[in-house]
This record gives C-alpha cells, structure tokens and sequence, in this order.
C-alpha cells in the first residue's frame, strides 16, 4: 500500500485487520468504539474524495487498542499514527461529536465504528476553514452530494459550537454557505473551491521550502495572503 494513501476499500479492510488484532489482544472481549471523522469519514461515505492521507478518529477501547493499531500499521507498512486522535486539538473538535454519532459498520463483531450526519460533517468544515486544506471543498461536496439544508447545517453548527460566533471565522463560515446555497452550479463551485485549495498549497510548500522556519500554524493564513498579494501584484507589473 502506498504510504498515507487511504480509500474507501483499504479503509474497510484496516478497521477489519484492527477489530480481529484487537479481539486477539484484548483477550476479555471488551467491545470497542471509534468515531472516525475528517477525510477519511467523507471518504468512507461521498464519492468526491477519492483518498486521504491519515484516518481522523476519536478511539473508545482497552488499552490494547493501541498495540493493534501499530501491528496493523507494521503489517501493511503505515506510517505511525495512521489512525490518531490528534484532531481533539483541532478547532473543529467538540465533545458532542461522539453524542450525534450514528452506526455507521460493526467489524469482527467487535468493534463499533461512527459517523457524523452530513449536515455536522458540514458544520465540521465550517469551523475549521483553513484555506489550505480541503475544508470549503469538502462543505461543497458534501452538500452537493446530499442536498442538505441550510438549516439543517445551521442547527448542526449549534449543536456542536453553540453559535457561528463561537467558530474560528464566522463571517467567512457564512459567506461560504451563501455562496454554496446561491450557486446555479455545485459542481463548477466544487472544482474552483478545489483548485484554489491546491494553489494555495503550491504556495505554501514553496514558501516553506524557501524559508524553512517561517511557517506556524499561527502565521500560515496570513502569511498565505501576502504571498497571494504579492502574486497578484507582481503579474500586474
């Protein structure tokens, strides 16, 4: 398997490998749960994504748990980490998540796995907004996949943060949304979305490739707005 290449297939087959590791490990048949969200989620239920690189989770199980995921990881040569919880850091993260998950497959009998309703997988996006990630991308295939309501998103967005102010850029969060639900064209509005994302990458990799020290998860969205200004500038020149 290529490394940090995950597909709706290999997704499938790995959480069954974990479930069988992790009833040999865990030996007392302790039943476990996992909430997987972000890319690996929308790659699991929309046809747009067809990969992601790592599987966002949020893991309820023994502690053995952890010793699968890295036998499982070993087998196939994943990368350490294939499968974290590191998105409990993220501003997308709530508490609720686990509470408005829904069954989404049982594997090995065994092992539970969850997914949010599009309508929070949108609210997800929403709040995290990072313009050089696949986040607006993703809210437009969503919706244009399911044909969800705004409301339904807006009550999604209350749900998990309490209030679009409560989110990391409410404006921006609501612009989005009225260009999603003005748009005459999901699909055209998908492919631009995408390909801004993608730039805004390009630029990005090369800025850190130039200045190696200068990027932090702090600067990356203002320091990707000068490098765009600049660009704008220097082709008017």
């Amino acid at each position: 398997m290529d490394k940090g290449l995950f597909t709706k297939e290999n997704i499938d087959n790995l959480l069954f490998q974990l479930a069988k590791e992790y009833k040999k490990l865990n030996r007392k048949n302790i039943p476990a749960e996992i909430v997987i969200i972000g890319g690996a989620a929308i790659v699991s239920k929309y046809g747009f994504r067809p990969s992601t690189t790592d599987i966002d989770s949020l893991i309820f199980a023994s502690s053995s748990m952890k010793d699968a995921i890295n036998i499982v990881g070993d087998r196939n040569g994943l990368p350490t980490g294939w499968i974290n919880e590191e998105f409990r850091k993220t501003s997308s993260y709530t508490e609720k998540i686990r509470q408005y998950s829904k069954h989404y497959k049982m594997f090995a009998n065994i092992l539970e796995v969850r997914m949010l309703p599009s309508e929070y997988d949108v609210a997800m996006k929403l709040a995290s907004m990072r313009p050089y990630k696949y986040d607006m991308s993703d809210a437009v295939g969503i919706i244009k996949s399911e044909n969800i309501t705004r409301e339904l998103i807006e009550k999604a967005v209350v749900n998990f943060y309490e209030s679009f102010e409560n989110l990391s850029h409410p404006e921006e969060a609501r612009k989005l949304l009225d260009s999603i639900f003005s748009a005459d064209n999901l699909e055209e509005l998908y492919d631009s979305t995408r390909s801004s994302e993608s730039d805004n990458r390009v630029i990005l990799k090369d800025i850190d490739d130039n200045y190696p020290k200068l990027l932090n998860e702090g600067n990356l969205a203002s320091v990707l707005e000068a490098a765009k200004r600049k660009r704008v500038r220097e082709s008017k020149e």
